[in-house]
Formats: structure tokens, C-alpha cells, sequence
């Protein structure tokens, strides 16, 4: 049996104490990638909030400008009919009359013409000339609305195309003119060219990757900043899943993927007010996301290297640990150890005995002792010197220990040339076989240069069972008289006391 079973707890304890090192290593590396990552994934998250607030500040913006806009070609409408309908009017010189028809329009650079139409669909006032056109606009969609419908209130028109030779996209304000009895006499329209989206979206910072759009709720884009491509005006989106779902949810906003540009967006968008016109604002994922990427990959790199720090400093730890241990385990082995034969020495003896006496006592298995002496040694020892003496005291040990294999036994100098084996649940009838088998390979040893005879020993034997009513010196003091008796008899030989 090895000497280190008196210490054989501390392997557990090393081992224990290295994983608890290691396992708590790894909860803090652990903890500290969670809580990182939950502030990155809380930051990210606050870096699109700010985004959609932003988004949305544009878009109300918009609404409200676009709503201000609106009320002047009210006001510009409602003068336009209040004046048509005073008598005195019709008396005055054309000039005078246009001036009273339009003095309420507004003055906005965007502004179309307003028109004064008959039932019929004729036009009779024209606020870009004294001389009204030659035109008809019977066929225009807001004319057939207010030819069936009595409403007076301002109707919106979808976006159309003007019939002049820019053909810009233009959308109709206008209200209908009744008589006093209700009758149907005429709409008085007013046109605003799309184009002054342009120049209010151009106005705006929303970034280089990111887009600010006007559609049309039939899906027509009208106005787009910065232009992406030219010939998107008046493209028809209608079938696009991101404005189907805009057109669905009316306001709001959500992240998609660009059918044009497969990038992702955070699309803002919202309805102009009762017009047929939904802003939307498109705003790149890679601008919006730029500045947390470039703190998400600083601290991350500050994280991994600390965390990949803190582990090398666990491995340098527990590589500390694990060579104090085996020191440790060193000075053990060295203060269990005789330093001659490489045995378990006297105290290490002493330990093991009393722990397998307490063992045997508990589990009633028998407990075998054996002393060993090696015969006539002080005179071998004078006789070929210290040297050969100690040599054939290590000759001894390894047979002693050869035949002693089981983890629960024990080999040990007792002192001197006097050595001792502890044989755990082994019988005398055992212990006697053991006994003989170490007694009959010592006598087969070589001889010692310029020996005259082989090295024997005598071996006593002293066994406990659960019928032996002896204590634990009884036991040592047996196996030291049968010893003494294997002398007496001869030497050379076994003896069971």
C-alpha cells in the first residue's frame, strides 16, 4: 500500500477547492456577460426610441404644415364663393370682380390655380387671369362628387396629374357652390402642386441612407427626399408588404425589410390629416444603429478581454494551488515516508493501525499483524559495512512491499532492520500464507558481495478476531512475542502467536 493513504483526503480537497475557484470564476465571467449584454440590448433599444421619437417629430411636422396649408386654401375657397354669390359684383368691370373673387387666395408658391366652375363644369372665374380659361372639368373626380352630394364642407381629391404640359402631380382642394334653394350651381377648386413636399422635405435632416416619402393611400409615391431614383415619382407601391401594413395600421411605426434596398428600416409613417396622403419616414438601421455599434464593439472588447483575464488569473490561481498541493503532498509523503527503504515509517504505522483497530472493531473482520526482523543483522552489518547493510535493508522493504498489494495494508520500518505489514480482514490462516511467501523470497535474494550466507528474516504473527478478547497493545505485544519465538526456534521461519 502507498504511504499517502494517511493523507488521501487532500486530493479532494485540491480538487474541490480548484472547481469551487473555477466554478465561481466562471459565474462572474457569466454575470458580467449578461449584465453587458442586457445594457447593450437596453441601449440598442433606446437608440431606436430616440430614432422613432425623431421620425415622428418629422412626420408631425409635416402634418402640421401641411394642415396650416390646408386652411388657407379654405379660407381662399370660402372667399372665393362668398364673393361669387354678391349681386353687385356682376355689374363691376372684369378686373374689379377678379380682384374681389380672389383677394382671400393664398399667395403660397406652391399653389395651383383656383377655379370658379359652373354646373357644368365650365370654367367662369380663373385666379391666374382676368379672362378665365377655355376648359372643362366635368370629368374631374371631385366635380361628380359634388354634383351627387350636397355636402358643403371642403372636399379632398385624390393625387392627379395636371392637364398643363409639365404635367405635375397636383391634388384638389374644393367646395361646392349651391343656390338658396340647394340647387347645384357650380365648384370652386383650388389646386396645390405636390412639389411643395419637395421643397418641405428638403428642409429636413434625416440622413444620407434614409428617406422621407410622400404616397398617395392608392400607393403612389409623390414626393421623395433625397431622390433615390427619378423614376419613382408616381411608381405605383401599392402591392409592397411594408405599405400594405402602413395603409393597415394607419400610424405608427415598425422595422422591415426595404423591397428596394433588402437593408433594414425603421419606418415611421402617419396619414396627413383627412387627406389622401400618408408621410412616411424611412430611416436607415445603419445610421440609426451606427453610434451603438461602435460602443457595443468598444465595450464588448473591454468585456471579453476582462472576462478572458479573469480566467487567466483563475488558471494562473488554481496552477498555484495545484503546485502547493502537490508540495504539500511531497512533505507528506516525505514525513509518512522512511527515507531508507521508501516504506511507511513509525508514526505513519501507528496512525494506520489504530484507524484499521477502530475499522475491524466496527466491521468485526479479522486484523492480522506481522513483525519482521531480519536475522543476525548487526553482524552483518560490522562485518560488510554500513553501506551493504543499508542496501539489504532496501532488498528487504522490496520484497515486503511486493508482497503487500491491497490499498487497505500497510508495510512500515518499525526501526532499525525490524519492519511491520498491518493485513486488513485477513485471518491468521492468511496472514501465515503472506508471511511464508516473504520469508521464502527474502532467503532468495543474491548474496551481498563477499557474503558468506543469504539475508533471512523472522516474522511473528498476530491476528484479532471478533473471539479474541485483547486490546490493541495485546495485538502488538503477540506479534512481538511470536517474533521473539521464531528467534528462539531458529530464525529463518513464521511463527503464529
Amino acid at each position: 500500500m502507498s504511504v499517502s493513504r494517511a493523507t488521501s483526503h487532500h486530493p479532494i480537497l485540491s480538487t474541490r477547492s480548484e472547481r469551487l475557484l473555477v466554478l465561481g470564476s466562471l459565474l462572474l465571467v457569466i454575470a458580467i456577460l449578461s449584465i453587458v449584454a442586457f445594457l447593450l440590448i437596453r441601449e440598442r433599444a433606446n437608440a431606436e426610441q430616440s430614432a422613432t421619437r425623431a421620425a415622428t417629430n418629422i412626420v408631425q411636422l409635416i402634418d402640421a404644415d401641411v394642415l396650416r396649408n390646408i386652411e388657407l386654401y379654405d379660407l381662399s375657397l370660402l372667399g372665393l364663393i362668398a364673393a361669387s354669390q354678391r349681386e353687385d359684383l356682376k355689374s363691376v368691370s372684369p378686373a374689379i370682380r377678379h380682384l374681389a373673387l380672389f383677394d382671400r387666395a393664398t399667395a403660397a408658391p406652391y399653389k395651383g390655380d383656383i377655379l370658379l366652375l359652373d354646373n357644368k363644369g365650365d370654367v367662369i372665374a380663373d385666379s391666374a387671369s382676368v379672362e378665365p380659361r377655355k376648359g372643362n372639368f366635368a370629368d374631374r373626380e371631385y366635380f361628380q362628387s359634388h354634383m351627387t352630394n350636397r355636402d358643403p364642407s371642403m372636399h379632398i381629391s385624390r393625387p392627379f396629374r395636371s392637364r398643363q404640359a409639365e404635367h405635375e402631380w397636383r391634388i384638389s382642394f374644393s367646395r361646392r357652390v349651391s343656390g338658396s334653394q340647394g340647387e347645384f350651381l357650380g365648384v370652386a377648386e383650388a389646386a396645390m402642386r405636390l412639389s411643395y413636399f419637395d421643397q418641405l422635405f428638403n428642409s429636413l435632416s434625416i440622413g444620407r441612407d434614409s428617406s422621407v416619402n410622400l404616397i398617395s393611400s392608392d400607393g403612389i409615391l409623390l414626393a421623395q427626399e433625397p431622390r433615390l431614383a427619378e423614376e419613382l415619382i408616381g411608381k405605383d407601391f401599392s402591392n409592397r408588404p411594408n405599405f400594405q401594413r402602413i395603409v393597415k395600421e394607419g400610424n405608427g411605426s415598425f422595422t422591415g425589410i426595404s423591397s428596394r434596398h433588402k437593408d433594414k428600416r425603421l419606418y415611421t409613417f402617419s396619414k396627413v390629416g383627412n387627406l389622401p396622403l400618408i408621410v412616411i419616414v424611412a430611416l436607415s438601421s445603419d445610421e440609426v444603429l451606427s453610434s451603438w455599434k461602435r460602443t457595443a464593439v468598444v465595450v464588448s472588447v473591454a468585456t471579453i478581454a476582462l472576462c478572458v483575464s479573469l480566467l487567466w488569473l483563475t488558471w494562473l490561481l488554481c496552477r498555484e494551488l495545484r503546485l502547493r498541493y502537490h508540495a504539500e503532498q511531497e512533505l507528506a509523503q516525505l514525513a509518512a515516508t522512511d527515507a531508507l527503504t521508501g516504506l511507511a515509517n513509525r508514526r505513519t504505522l501507528d496512525q494506520v493501525l489504530r484507524h484499521e483497530w477502530f475499522r475491524a472493531q466496527r466491521s468485526g473482520q479479522p486484523l492480522s499483524l506481522l513483525m519482521i526482523d531480519a536475522d543476525h543483522f548487526k553482524a552483518f552489518n560490522d562485518r560488510h559495512g554500513h553501506q551493504s547493510g543499508d542496501d539489504a535493508l532496501r532488498s528487504v522493504a522490496k520484497v515486503i512491499s511486493a508482497n503487500v498489494r491491497r490499498p487497505a495494508d500497510l508495510a512500515a520500518r518499525y526501526g532499525g532492520e525490524e519492519f511491520s505489514v498491518i493485513l486488513a480482514e485477513t485471518d491468521s490462516q492468511g496472514a501465515q500464507q503472506i508471511a511464508e511467501h516473504i520469508r521464502a523470497t527474502v532467503e532468495q535474494l543474491p548474496l551481498v558481495a563477499g557474503a558468506e550466507s543469504r539475508i533471512t528474516v523472522s516474522i511473528g504473527i498476530s491476528t484479532w478476531t471478533t473471539s479474541a478478547e485483547i486490546g490493541l497493545e495485546q495485538l502488538l505485544f503477540a506479534a512481538d512475542k511470536a517474533l521473539y519465538q521464531a528467534k528462539e526456534a531458529g530464525r529463518n521461519r513464521v511463527v503464529a502467536g
